[in-house]
């Protein structure tokens, strides 16, 4: 199961109702931070969500409305005292930018909390056990971008019918069965095959931030449950959209149908667009599309 809160939804201008981009993931008892926008640290108070456990930020990429909440972030982090390393993962570019940044306050290789700098290249970036992270390069005006798959294995479980039927009691013997290794009941040998269900469960998200085109990134998108994804303009303004490095919602939809995508949800909304009109354009394409808004939660 993957958590997200919406902490930041606008474009590269924030809006009364949007707050600059970030969005917080909680898998298996860890919460990770995508993107760090200006004002991040009060989005999590304000959403509920809080600092509790966050140790870990992946960048999509260096912009200035992705990464300017990281200082006010690790101030309030250090005023509260953590002992707790955030690890703060993104290109090598976007990680120089965020080092220079934090010197320019703190002077070089000081922060008020601890810090550990991760540089990406693609494939595995996290194995939490419970679920992977992966990143791959997108195409993003000048900057080295990366999108981040999070995913959750498939898994089998007992079927209570077949445990009864076969006189399996609570306990040890169920946790064995469970872990795939066969157990021995007055002098009988009973396999997991017997016990287990077939595999389900598993769960794929996938989150790109700011890009100018879809290409090359099906592979890594296909068969989503959910794709979070930027709509930064509509259909009429295209050749806007090339200028700034930025898809349409049309665009969006486009590529979430093409790749069997379950659920779309859109992000980096401008301000010169309603809502409506964003929604309207994405569903003709692909109806199962929302909009998301500050402090939304969605749960796959």
């Amino acid at each position: 199961m993957f958590a997200l809160t919406f902490l930041g939804t606008s474009a590269s201008v924030p809006s009364v109702e949007r707050n600059h981009p970030a969005l917080l993931v909680e898998a298996a008892g860890k919460r990770i931070l995508v993107d760090c926008g200006e004002g991040t640290q009060r989005q999590l108070l304000r959403s509920g969500a809080g600092f509790r456990q966050l140790d870990r930020i992946l960048l999509t990429h260096g912009h200035l409305d992705h990464v300017l909440g990281i200082p006010g972030l690790f101030s309030t982090l250090g005023l509260r005292q953590t002992s707790d390393v955030m690890t703060v993962h993104a290109a090598p570019s976007t990680l120089d930018i965020v080092v220079r940044m934090l010197a320019g306050l703190w002077g070089a290789g000081r922060a008020p909390i601890p810090v550990a700098f991760a540089p990406l290249s693609e494939g595995q970036v996290i194995d939490a056990g419970d679920f992977t992270i992966d990143c791959f390069p997108v195409r993003h005006r000048d900057t080295d971008s990366f999108g981040f798959s999070f995913q959750s294995p498939a898994r089998r479980h007992l079927l209570p019918e077949r445990l009864a039927s076969l006189s399996v009691p609570d306990g040890p013997m169920r946790g064995e069965l469970a872990a795939g290794r066969p157990v021995v009941i007055a002098g009988r040998t009973i396999d997991p095959e017997d016990v287990l269900g077939p595999p389900g469960g598993g769960r794929k998200l996938v989150v790109v931030g700011d890009t100018e085109t879809t290409d090359g990134l099906s592979r890594h998108v296909a068969d989503a449950d959910m794709l979070v994804i930027e709509a930064t303009f509509l259909d009429r303004d295209a050749a806007t959209a090339r200028d700034y490095g930025h898809l349409t919602a049309t665009e969006a939809a486009s590529f979430a149908a093409a790749n069997n995508v379950k659920q779309l949800v859109l992000v980096h909304m401008s301000g010169r667009y309603e809502d409506e009109e964003i929604l309207a354009e994405a569903t003709r394409v692909f109806p199962n599309t929302r909009i998301a808004a500050d402090f939304d939660r969605i749960v796959i």
